[in-house]
């Protein structure tokens, strides 16, 4: 068997604080280098981008 196949729930854990640890810095980076003004157009160009989106239809049989 191979080794980075092994199901292993302590390895999960410390891969995933190790991945949350780097976002947390990536959105730390992201919000000290961004002025609001920009994170504002960000937002705004993401909520006109889902307003031009067709409907998504979810069905119960689906979920």
């Amino acid at each position: 068997m191979e080794e980075d196949k092994v199901n292993n729930p302590e390895t999960k854990t410390n891969d995933n604080a190790v991945d949350e640890k780097s976002y947390v810095e990536a959105a730390s980076k992201f919000i000290q280098e961004t002025p609001l003004d920009k994170m504002h157009e960000i937002a705004e160009a993401a909520r006109l981008k889902r307003l031009m989106e067709p409907p998504k239809w979810v069905f119960p049989e689906d979920t």
